[in-house]
């Protein structure tokens, strides 16, 4: 679905790849409704965007609030006449540390910010999408959604969770008039662990892989919106553990732990 002319709503609109994603749909004419719990970084989205003010429409909300997240789609269709796409872009991660040392409100946290908020915000917005001739949902999951990180199980759990609601929605919506696509980031240069609330030790190795500027991983994104693909894998890094993942899965397992073992704690 080509972006000229459409509206589309962004949860994490304020950040990282959410912010480059709102960036690039209004500098191809789009409409856009940004979402995010941070207030000063929409005021800054709105500064950076002030040409395009006509455009876009910023709104603090909590997304694990099942009940704001149902009452939003009329807001964004006050604001601006319809919506056309949604892209589920907020995310976080959890602290690196082993499953039996991760605490039951950090599990409950991430759970209810990557997977119950991707839901309902599907579901809430879902009805609208289907009374247009042409419509898009747009989930982000992770490279960590198809390949265990050690230190990350539940981030993974919940990503995992995203990948099978897409792609079931995929097959339940195939015959009609709303597209959906699974998009599968690998390291992307944004503060997610800052913005997760996570500290990650000054000794342990950041730079597992080279990451991905968070402007070219949001024109990849959107290309391929543009094609209507149904998969996006984002970087080199999560096209090659995609491959020996499902070439050899102990073997991707071992090689990630390797590369990872410097986040966790001794």
């Amino acid at each position: 679905m080509k972006a000229d002319g459409k509206v589309f709503v962004v949860t994490g609109g304020a950040n990282g790849i959410g912010r480059e994603l709102v960036m690039a749909l209004l500098r191809r004419n789009a409409r856009v409704a940004a979402v995010d719990i941070d207030e000063s970084g929409l005021k800054k989205l709105t500064e950076d965007a002030a040409d395009q003010k006509d455009h876009l429409s910023v709104h603090v909300l909590d997304i694990t609030s099942r009940d704001a997240v149902y009452a939003y789609p009329d807001l964004v269709i006050s604001e601006h006449g319809a919506v056309d796409g949604v892209v589920n872009n907020a995310g976080i991660i959890q602290p690196f540390v082993r499953l039996a040392e991760l605490k039951d409100e950090d599990i409950r946290r991430v759970m209810d910010v990557n997977f119950y908020a991707t839901l309902n915000m599907t579901r809430a917005f879902l009805p609208h999408l289907l009374s247009r001739s042409e419509a898009h949902v747009v989930n982000i999951s992770s490279m960590g959604g198809f390949l265990p990180v050690p230190g990350q199980s539940v981030y993974g759990a919940s990503k995992a969770a995203v990948k099978l609601l897409t792609e079931s929605l995929y097959a339940e919506l195939a015959d009609t008039s709303v597209r959906v696509t699974i998009v599968f980031p690998g390291a992307v240069g944004t503060d997610i662990a800052a913005h997760s609330g996570v500290k990650i030790s000054a000794g342990a190795d950041q730079q597992t892989y080279k990451s991905l500027p968070a402007d070219k991983a949001a024109e990849i994104i959107l290309e391929g919106i543009q094609k209507n693909r149904f998969r996006i894998l984002v970087g080199q890094d999560a096209r090659f553990m995609d491959l020996v993942y499902r070439t050899n899965p102990k073997r991707a397992v071992r090689y990630i732990t390797r590369k990872m073992k410097n986040l966790l704690p001794a």
